[in-house]
């Protein structure tokens, strides 16, 4: 789209895919990152935010509002989603001169508690009619030892669009803008101090 959709484009986009089927098989593989699935590249990036129960709470509530896509140049539509199960949401985006809508749902959710870390977030997975295909975690992590808390983001993806496999470097390099953008947002958001560097 070389124009932002409209608020009505992006209603009815939305609603055209509350019953699309997702784009991949391997469901719920980000689960733990343990045995990524054959075929796809790897993003882990992690920024600790601050320490302790404050550092924490602010931490999980700026994930629940998305505040990881604070950005400027992308967003979640609708961007007061409930994070639950089933959730259909999409990231619009602006990049290389045009925009993109790409659909996704929220596949599970995590609040653990284990001798190391308290851990909540969820993860969502692409739709058909996404550019990717492939899954994405976004995690609140509370170490227990030291008390430090970190936005922990995984993803593994490939192409599912013929423009996104023949311009593959360049939707990587959006990959990875993003997953800086990301982790700065949730800094300004939730820590306690800058983004390292600035």
């Amino acid at each position: 789209m070389l124009e932002e959709p409209s608020r009505q484009r992006i209603a009815g986009f939305l609603d055209s895919r509350r019953d699309a089927t997702l784009s991949y098989a391997e469901v719920g593989a980000s689960r733990e990152n343990l045995t990524t699935p054959v075929g796809y590249a790897v993003d882990h990036n992690r920024v600790r935010l601050g320490e302790g129960r404050g550092a924490f709470d602010r931490a999980v509530a700026a994930l629940r509002a998305w505040k990881m896509f604070d950005a400027g140049w992308v967003s979640l539509v609708p961007a007061d989603a409930p994070v639950e199960v089933g959730m259909t949401v999409a990231v619009l985006a602006r990049h290389y001169g045009f925009w993109s809508l790409n659909p996704c749902r929220i596949v599970y959710t995590i609040e653990e508690k284990d001798e190391d870390f308290v851990k909540c977030g969820f993860a969502y997975g692409t739709l058909s009619g996404h550019a990717q295909s492939g899954e994405e975690r976004f995690t609140i992590l509370w170490r227990r030892d030291d008390g430090s808390v970190f936005y922990d983001l995984y993803a593994f993806s490939r192409p599912d669009h013929a423009l996104a496999r023949l311009g593959r470097p360049l939707a990587r390099g959006l990959q990875r803008r993003f997953a800086r953008d990301s982790l700065r947002a949730m800094v300004r958001a939730a820590g306690e101090g800058s983004w390292p560097g600035c």
